[in-house]
């Protein structure tokens, strides 16, 4: 790959000229389009609604289908718990989660309440319809057998890289197949030199998140412990995960309006079901 040199005027016609853009995307949603995290203790899920509960011990991986409508409620339970979540399609496993679509139409990588996640064809694959956290991590990816070697040697321990490859094996799919992964409860911040920095003081213990189905889906979890988690010892708690059908989106649900993109996001999704 070859790189380019740019002199630090065209760097800085280039920043201002995505500040300009950025300026005009997020002058579409009222300044309080957002909302506060979600308050904690998570409340209960209506047993009618439930459709299934699943555990996932720490350091293994599970999968689930996922019907538009329902939704998925990642609980930390214990606390201290990063997961790690890709998905794809159902129908056509080719359109899989596409972070850096999520970041980049969005304007932020502060993904919470409100927010939607993209797939790689523009189109709706959740919404952020709960969220105690506010401290997700698009960026970093998960953990590596070398990163857990590096991070805890002499441990035997098992890695996001390689659960994922076995969920993608089970469903029929390669590794060419998994797409970069949303690391939920993983409060990671870039600091103005673009450096990665683990900032636990954003995670609360039981932090929960719930997102919608936008589209039929299959989801995939790990519960390994982040690459930048500063624990030297590998204990990571168990997560529950609550497959429930969500109540109907309002006409003026939150996620579906509070930008342009996701206006638009749902109109590609519009054009599935046509």
């Amino acid at each position: 790959m070859m790189h380019i040199r740019r002199s630090p005027e065209e760097i800085a016609a280039n920043r201002q000229r995505y500040e300009e853009h950025q300026k005009k995307g997020l002058e579409f949603a009222p300044p309080k389009a957002l909302p506060a995290p979600s308050s904690l203790p998570a409340p209960a899920i209506d047993a009618a609604a439930t459709i299934h509960q699943e555990t996932i011990p720490g350091g293994w991986y599970w999968s689930t289908a996922l019907k538009r409508g329902e939704a998925l409620r990642i609980d930390q339970g214990e606390g201290g718990s990063t997961v790690a979540l890709v998905a794809w399609n159902a129908a056509d496993t080719s359109e899989r989660l596409n972070l850096v679509d999520t970041v980049k139409v969005q304007w932020t990588t502060a993904l919470g309440k409100g927010r939607v996640i993209f797939s790689d064809m523009g189109r709706v694959m959740f919404s952020l319809i709960e969220d105690s956290s506010g401290a997700h991590d698009c960026l970093m990816g998960g953990s590596t057998a070398a990163s857990n070697a590096a991070k805890y040697p002499g441990v035997k321990s098992r890695n996001t890289r390689d659960n994922l490859v076995l969920v993608a094996g089970k469903l029929g799919l390669t590794r060419r197949d998994i797409p970069a992964i949303l690391n939920l409860f993983a409060p990671v911040r870039v600091d103005d030199d673009g450096g990665f920095h683990w900032r636990g003081k954003l995670s609360n213990s039981g932090d929960y998140a719930e997102l919608r189905a936008e589209m039929d889906m299959i989801v995939g979890f790990s519960n390994c412990p982040h690459p930048l988690d500063p624990d030297p010892v590998y204990a990571p708690k168990p997560v529950i995960v609550t497959r429930f059908r969500a109540p109907a989106p309002a006409v003026e649900d939150l996620s579906r309006t509070a930008t342009a993109e996701a206006l638009r996001g749902f109109e590609n999704n519009a054009s599935m079901l046509a």
